[in-house]
């Protein structure tokens, strides 16, 4: 745990000598909640990895990068830079913060590893807000895959074999786009209750695939349910989008109104839900759903005029 706090510190000091000319001791023990002495063991270890760290004395002294010179790779080795491209990509850390950690990663790669890590990174789509955290093994052997283009194995109730295609995360689980061989249809399914995964040495030649995140989004929310419905509903898409979870339903752009895909046990329970938004709405598919509103609207008068 030390050595875990010690390196982020560090790499902490190397982005504020990187924001400003010059930093005094005290400053950056304060802004580094440490003492001024692990400040400048803390300089030492930035030296020692090759960062030209100067220390000025007297009146406008202190730390500063050395001017005009090109800082140094990020010196790990190739399994390292790989393992914390995908500790991030694993993390519950929200989207934008991933990316920005992976952007300044990518500055301080040496040039051979940036093309492998662009590559695992644009082999994962999310949906939804943050990601839930994964067994990282899992998803680096599942994210190579997709960019090498090789077929996997993994037992999912029974022995699965599939051609991977994007990694989709949601605010509540990881998913793999896959075209499956076995039924000869694209298919999602869950990381956390895949077992025996193992890649391939067979490759194959890319389908013409669907929009991942989409596709996985509308197969959790509304496929894998007995009955699925579809609305326009007369409000904005981000408005709709911050009332229902992601995982629910998928909701798309339609000009100043949206359309809403949901599924459910029972049209009923889909109905409320709707109704509970509070925007007016249009059913567009079932035609059952539309005899279920004159069912529901009938039953709310009774209770209405029930009691008076």
């Amino acid at each position: 745990m030390e050595e875990r706090g010690t390196t982020e510190r560090v790499l902490a000091l190397l982005g504020l000598l990187q924001q400003r000319r010059v930093w005094t001791g005290p400053e950056l023990a304060d802004r580094l909640g440490v003492t001024t002495r692990t400040v400048r063991r803390d300089v030492e270890r930035l030296r020692t990895l090759g960062y030209p760290v100067h220390a000025g004395q007297g009146v406008g002294g202190g730390y500063q990068l050395g001017a005009g010179q090109d800082l140094p790779p990020l010196l790990l080795d190739d399994e390292e830079a790989i393992a914390t491209a995908v500790a991030l990509l694993a993390g519950a850390e929200s989207g934008e913060a991933t990316l920005r950690a992976l952007t300044k990663l990518d500055r301080v790669l040496p040039a051979r590893l940036r093309h492998e890590v662009r590559a695992l990174a644009g082999s994962v789509e999310s949906f939804g807000g943050g990601r839930p955290p994964v067994d990282s093994e899992v998803l680096m052997t599942l994210a190579r895959a997709c960019r090498d283009e090789v077929e996997v194995e993994f037992t999912y109730r029974e022995r699965r074999r599939v051609e991977p295609y994007r990694l989709v995360a949601s605010d509540r689980r990881w998913y793999l786009l896959a075209y499956d061989l076995g039924r000869d249809d694209w298919r999602t399914f869950r990381l956390d209750r895949m077992s025996e995964l193992t890649a391939r040495t067979w490759r194959f030649r890319r389908r013409e695939a669907p929009d991942a995140a989409e596709y996985v989004q509308e197969s959790v929310s509304s496929r894998v349910y007995r009955h699925q419905a579809r609305f326009l509903v007369q409000a904005p898409a981000e408005t709709v989008r911050a009332q229902i979870p992601a995982a629910a339903a998928v909701v798309r752009e339609r000009g100043p109104d949206c359309e809403v895909v949901s599924g459910a046990g029972h049209l009923d329970f889909i109905l409320m839900h709707m109704v509970l938004l509070g925007h007016a709405f249009q059913v567009l598919d079932p035609p059952e759903m539309r005899d279920r509103c004159r069912v529901l609207a009938d039953r709310l008068r009774a209770a209405g005029r029930s009691g008076g």
